[in-house]
């Protein structure tokens, strides 16, 4: 029960790597709330977890609604009283239209980017002076190896979480002084609903071929990280770029090849 007695919010928790997030808080003792703009389906996944005797609520947010993340944080604060743990999980692209920079329309560049940004910085903005006047807590973001390795594909995607990045250390920095502290978590592959949906099995197993660790990740594996960073095991640590991925990226750019080459002899 390592969160006991916190107050939490997941954005986009209603399934996939937010949904992990809000089930790994809730069983570690803290009161959650999905962040949702289908409050149906936020329903349901609270009502599942309550019964293992976790405490998990649900609050909209929608973030084609700007004004919902302030309204959302105003919800748990009036409900709660406070706020210490903020986990930004939202994040979107449309991988037919999100192309290279030949091909990708600005229009869908640019809602891209504000999507994808305006959910971090307008919840971070709307936590922070709750989180600063109960002296603390802790923002986590979760943006994408996608953000610090360049991609021959979704170009809006990649910019938005490569601003996320740096985004996570200016809040980290600027609210240093107030004990809050802010970090990202970077997943890669990850096998939820949204990789199978979007992603080809040939390009998941091209992606694969240069993870080390050769498989897809698990979203209780990305909530792993996220519990640590919102526990007080990390109250030390601020303005981290946590790259969860399997070490996609992280040997020769010949990794795949040189295993394949292997694996024939």
């Amino acid at each position: 029960m390592r969160l006991d007695g916190k107050v939490a919010i997941v954005t986009a928790a209603t399934r996939g790597i937010g949904l992990a997030c809000a089930q790994r808080l809730a069983r570690e003792g803290a009161v959650v709330y999905i962040g949702a703009r289908n409050m149906e389906r936020a329903a349901e996944r609270a009502d599942e977890l309550n019964k293992e005797g976790c405490n998990v609520k649900t609050v909209y947010n929608d973030a084609s609604k700007k004004e919902t993340y302030a309204s959302m944080v105003e919800e748990v604060i009036k409900n709660e009283g406070k706020i210490d743990i903020l986990v930004n999980n939202f994040g979107t692209s449309n991988p037919k239209k999100d192309l290279d920079i030949k091909s990708t329309e600005y229009d869908e560049y640019i809602r891209t980017i504000d999507m994808n940004l305006a959910s971090v910085f307008l919840s971070a903005q709307a936590v922070i002076p709750h989180m600063a006047a109960n002296g603390g807590g802790s923002i986590i973001n979760i943006s994408s190896v996608g953000g610090i390795r360049p991609d021959i594909s979704q170009i809006a995607y990649g910019t938005s979480k490569a601003a996320i990045n740096y985004l996570t250390k200016l809040i980290a920095t600027q609210c240093a002084r107030d004990n809050i502290r802010c970090n990202a978590v970077l997943p890669g592959m990850t096998a939820t609903e949204a990789v199978s949906g979007n992603l080809t099995p040939e390009f998941q197993e091209f992606f694969l071929k240069h993870t080390p660790i050769r498989r897809m990740g698990k979203p209780e594996e990305i909530a792993g990280t996220v519990l640590y960073f919102a526990s007080d095991d990390a109250a030390y640590t601020t303005g981290q770029i946590v790259d969860v991925s399997g070490g996609f990226g992280m040997p020769t750019p010949v990794f795949g090849d040189m295993i394949e080459m292997k694996n024939r002899r």
